[in-house]
């Protein structure tokens, strides 16, 4: 005999309970006319409605907001050599002026980039062009690559979730590195393509002719796709700042007041800590 098709009173599985969850909000958001979206508020006062708490819905919506930056950049450049942006985010353990205060320390003395705007729940770095910066960077002191460099601007922002919790987002901008290894890849293309065209004028055989397109359209592509791997160095960077602030790593430092070091002082400290660590 077959068994009755009815409901039974077990437990519910994990993938069982996020779908139930998943169908109740979009029941529960379906009661209310949303038109072409909601603001902030609106999104925290739905989100009462529906029994998420604050600190979790809040969190939920800065993820979308920084994943919604990175993933909506559609067109052939980014195919071809990847994203302009790159971002990692995380929830940090601590008040929001300690986080804000020891990133900003980390980002100009660890990562040799200095204050290029500053807003009240987010700052933005670029990288520093003076003689010190520019050794450091070149010899890598302390063994650090100071792979941020690269990045036209680094944007990070803190805000707070709840007592003793705050969201950080950072966004680096490699948009010109993306401009500028396009245009090398469809430089070498292009300067294939060219070739193959002056053979084929001089009458050249044509699968000889055909090379220098061939050789030129893969190296341009290689050239355009190694951006990729550089991305992804950034990305680890970023994601490291994290990790060194989740586990306390960085530390606001106060300001001395006094006067500072020159750059030739500053070069032989660093050379002192490269041997004698």
């Amino acid at each position: 005999m077959t068994a009755d098709l009815v409901p039974h009173g077990g437990r519910t599985d994990r993938a069982a309970l996020e779908r139930i969850i998943h169908r109740a909000a979009e029941l529960q958001a379906r009661e209310r006319d949303i038109g072409e979206g909601l603001t902030d508020t609106e999104l925290m006062q739905l989100g009462q409605e529906v029994g998420i708490p604050a600190p979790f819905l809040r969190q939920a919506l800065f993820e979308e907001q920084t994943r919604a930056v990175v993933t909506t950049e559609p067109g052939f450049a980014t195919w071809l050599s990847g994203p302009a942006h790159v971002a990692a985010q995380r929830t940090i353990p601590g008040e929001v002026k300690r986080v804000q205060a020891a990133l900003n320390h980390w980002m100009t003395e660890g990562e040799l980039l200095t204050v290029k705007r500053r807003y009240p729940d987010q700052t933005s770095w670029e990288p520093r062009h003076d003689v010190f910066a520019s050794l450091k960077r070149s010899f890598e002191f302390g063994g650090r690559p100071y792979r941020l460099a690269r990045a036209n601007q680094v944007a990070g922002r803190v805000t707070r979730i709840d007592d003793g919790r705050c969201h950080v987002r950072l966004l680096g901008d490699l948009s010109d590195s993306r401009a500028s290894q396009v245009r090398r890849g469809v430089g070498l293309a292009a300067a294939g393509v060219i070739f193959t065209g002056l053979g084929l004028i001089v009458g050249a055989y044509l699968p000889v002719a055909l090379i220098p397109a061939a050789l030129g359209v893969l190296a341009g592509f290689a050239v355009a796709r190694a951006r990729r791997s550089r991305l992804e160095r950034v990305q680890v960077a970023l994601e490291q700042i994290l990790d060194r602030l989740e586990h306390g790593d960085i530390q606001p430092t106060p300001e001395v007041p006094g006067p500072r070091a020159s750059t030739f002082v500053r070069i032989a400290e660093e050379i002192k800590k490269t041997f004698h660590p």
